[in-house]
């Protein structure tokens, strides 16, 4: 159980591509790969973590007929999970006082953290297949990632990753759908449209800065991604969460 108290950026969990901002609340499965790349190298960011093992309670414990929906929870959360706004704050609230709790009745808010993740109906976010990777598989993967969120806004090329990963480009494209499910310019698409969505909201650039900032040579290409993945134009997407946002705004077309 992750809860964000301080910070925005970027998350990755298993193949997933997102968002996280502070009050932000994810349940993350075991051997789920993830990381958090907080959006400015600057920025202090602050979660609080809970760890805890699937048999806490003894497998008798979980057997029991009352525990079909904890059961099917964890299952879930073999994908991962973002909680939603419904859910996020009760469960926030429940870790902070297990967090300053002591004795049995850290096992108790536990437990409640767990009721209220029973209520959510959050998809899992991750596709990608778990299991447990070595310690060098992992390490290949975090520094792809790495080299991407460094270097999206500019021009790459598979060679120039997969010279960063020390593998021929055949041999990284497979390693790299083998471990993720998806291509690797598939990832690429998704971080530059997380980005856009990010200034789109975040700023009142045009369409087209965005667009170049995104890591983009040409504004159709942009569109075209932008509404395969968001199944909305950029406008659209910027009317649409500034409407959310404010009832009451406007906003003009750029």
């Amino acid at each position: 159980l992750i809860l964000f108290k301080k910070g925005n950026g970027t998350a990755f969990i298993g193949n997933h591509i997102g968002a996280f901002t502070e009050g932000d609340v994810f349940f993350l499965g075991s051997n789920l790969p993830h990381c958090f790349q907080k959006a400015d190298k600057e920025m202090m960011t602050s979660a609080l973590v809970i760890h805890f093992t699937e048999q806490l309670w003894g497998q008798e414990f979980l057997s029991l007929p009352e525990n079909e929906a904890l059961i099917h929870l964890f299952k879930r959360a073999k994908g991962g999970m973002k909680l939603s706004d419904a859910v996020k704050v009760e469960t926030a609230q429940m870790m902070k006082e297990l967090e300053n709790a002591s004795g049995f009745s850290r096992l108790l808010f536990l437990q409640n953290c767990f009721l209220q993740l029973m209520n959510d109906n959050s998809e899992p976010l991750s596709t990608q297949e778990v299991r447990k990777t070595a310690g060098k598989e992992q390490d290949r993967i975090e520094l792809v990632y790495q080299y991407t969120l460094d270097h999206f806004q500019d021009s790459i090329t598979l060679s120039d990753v997969a010279d960063k990963a020390g593998m021929t480009v055949p041999a990284f494209c497979q390693y790299f759908k083998r471990s993720t499910k998806k291509t690797y310019i598939a990832f690429l698409n998704e971080l530059r449209i997380e980005h856009a969505c990010k200034l789109l909201t975040g700023t009142r650039k045009t369409v087209a800065e965005i667009c170049y900032e995104s890591g983009y040579n040409t504004l159709a290409h942009f569109n075209k991604q932008f509404l395969r993945l968001r199944e909305q134009t950029p406008l659209q997407f910027r009317k649409k969460c500034a409407e959310q946002s404010n009832p009451t705004f406007s906003i003009k077309h750029d």
